[in-house]
């Protein structure tokens, strides 16, 4: 199972023979420049809200790919208006069974809407479980204590957190996400794409040590094994 991450807080995970991509903000990013997006394949599109540093790509990618959304209603139906496949439209607490795995929509403390301003549902995270391993994928989300019940509720072996503050968690409240969760590993997102969310990556990676958490902090197109 590969997951490749391509800036912000977009990543594609290959998983059970499946492309499975979150949030695809690339083409507005200058960080992800190098990243041909005409060549990235999606089977399914994970969106956690309806931001559009979360869905500048949605349209592009999904008409190519012909990838199914999988998201909050609202979004999905925003989307689908546009000619794209919503029909896994969802709401907090809710779980769809793909090829590749299952995916549960929790609880984000975050704000969302459309990039045309309509109303776009209740932000929200993910917990995908593929090929015997479970990420939690949390969105744009503030510390929330929800992060404590999705530990409790399953082994998280990755969670993929917000550590740029400003907009979402910064890397003080990410660790004791990291800490509730009880994840294995933490990589971060959603950091460095505009000045307000640039990071001190030696400070952020001295206080994930202070605290025993591994951070992985992913370069713009580098693909890890996990």
């Amino acid at each position: 199972m590969n997951l490749t991450y391509y800036g912000h807080s977009c990543f594609l995970l290959e998983a059970g023979g499946s492309h499975v991509l979150f949030d695809p903000f690339i083409r507005p990013n200058p960080l992800a420049k190098d990243v041909n997006v005409d060549e990235i394949q999606a089977d399914y599109i994970l969106l956690s809200h309806g931001h559009g540093d979360h869905v500048a790509d949605v349209e592009e990618i999904g008409k190519r790919t012909g990838a199914k959304l999988v998201g909050m209603f609202e979004v999905l139906a925003w989307f689908e208006a546009k000619g794209l496949n919503g029909d896994l439209k969802m709401n907090i607490g809710g779980t769809v069974e793909l090829p590749f795995g299952t995916v549960q929509m929790v609880a984000a403390t975050h704000s969302s809407s459309m990039p045309d301003g309509s109303y776009g549902g209740l932000a929200a995270g993910f917990v995908v479980e593929a090929e015997g391993k479970t990420l939690y994928f949390a969105g744009d989300s503030a510390l929330t204590y929800d992060m404590k019940m999705v530990g409790e509720r399953n082994e998280i072996d990755y969670a993929l957190l917000p550590i740029g503050d400003h907009f979402t968690m910064g890397i003080d409240d990410a660790l004791v996400a990291a800490n509730w969760t009880g994840a294995a590993k933490v990589i971060g997102m959603h950091y460095d794409t505009f000045p307000p969310i640039a990071i001190d990556h030696d400070q952020t990676q001295a206080k994930a040590r202070e605290a025993g958490q591994e951070l992985i902090l992913m370069k713009v197109g580098e693909t890890i094994t996990l």
